[in-house]
């Protein structure tokens, strides 16, 4: 039942999920460190989750010591905090980004690893607030440009821009019914990285080939359709979302699957008479 609403949010990832991730090397190289944020506002307290993962395995490394600080233009934001530990390698760290819009940066140094002490490593973030957010830096291995020009998502790039009716469309229905219950937002979650890892290229591709853009055009539209349906639903509990996510997703298979399988039959019988 899960794998099934998994299949239904698939295409509600075809627009930016709320948080933004960068991943980040010290300069070492001993650990990597992620920063996970909701968009930024000035003058608005923010969680920014921290995950320290180990560069070879890619899981999180425990037992982490180190240090954080929040500057803009050169003035003090947040911290330096004293030297603090971490046995679980990850830590949420409320932030009052209180400058104004514009580019912050975030320091860490890491000076023990698994309670041993090591040389000072460090590692810098920018992080965009305000209406910048969308030009979130990110790291050299992660190409995920969100701008226009840069390289859009699949849907946004199909419809050609962020204002599209389509678009707007799947963010209210992802905003208003599906991380309105614990089990979308989870999957929103969890798919987000996935849908990162190959939705740049085949936007990249659909703005240098305007026959495949006009294919995806027409794939996306069946489907945005039936999304539609969950709009004049009313969703008040996680097993009406699961009942109604069903049922989507089903509707999808008989679209996309369903009904070419059929017709791909029926030729085959005629051409065998």
């Amino acid at each position: 039942m899960k794998f099934l609403f998994a299949l239904l949010l698939i295409p509600l990832l075809m627009i930016p999920a709320f948080a933004e991730s960068q991943t980040l090397p010290t300069e070492q190289g001993t650990l990597d460190v992620k920063l996970t944020y909701d968009e930024i506002q000035p003058n608005v307290q923010t969680k920014i989750n921290i995950d320290f993962l180990n560069p070879q395995t890619k899981k999180i490394q425990e037992h982490v010591d180190y240090t954080v600080s929040v500057l803009k233009d050169g003035e003090k934001v947040f911290g330096p905090i004293p030297l603090t530990h971490t046995s679980v390698g990850s830590v949420k760290i409320p932030i009052e980004f209180n400058l104004g819009e514009g580019v912050y940066t975030m320091n860490f140094e890491i000076e023990g690893i698994l309670f041993q002490p090591i040389p000072t490593e460090t590692v810098s973030f920018d992080i965009t607030v305000g209406e910048a957010h969308a030009q979130t830096t990110v790291s050299d291995n992660e190409e995920h440009p969100v701008e226009e020009n840069g390289g859009c998502l699949i849907a946004t790039a199909a419809f050609g821009s962020e204002m599209a009716p389509q678009i707007q469309q799947l963010r209210e229905l992802r905003d208003n019914t599906v991380l309105t219950t614990a089990s979308g937002a989870a999957f929103m979650s969890g798919f987000n990285q996935f849908y990162y890892s190959f939705s740049p290229s085949v936007a990249d591709f659909e703005r240098e080939n305007p026959i495949f853009k006009e294919v995806v055009k027409a794939g996306l539209t069946p489907m945005l359709s039936s999304l539609s349906l969950l709009n004049y639903a009313e969703i008040n509990s996680e097993q009406e979302m699961l009942g109604y996510g069903i049922s989507i997703v089903l509707l999808n298979v008989g679209m996309y699957i369903g009904i070419p399988a059929f017709g791909i039959l029926k030729l085959y019988q005629i051409r065998k008479n």
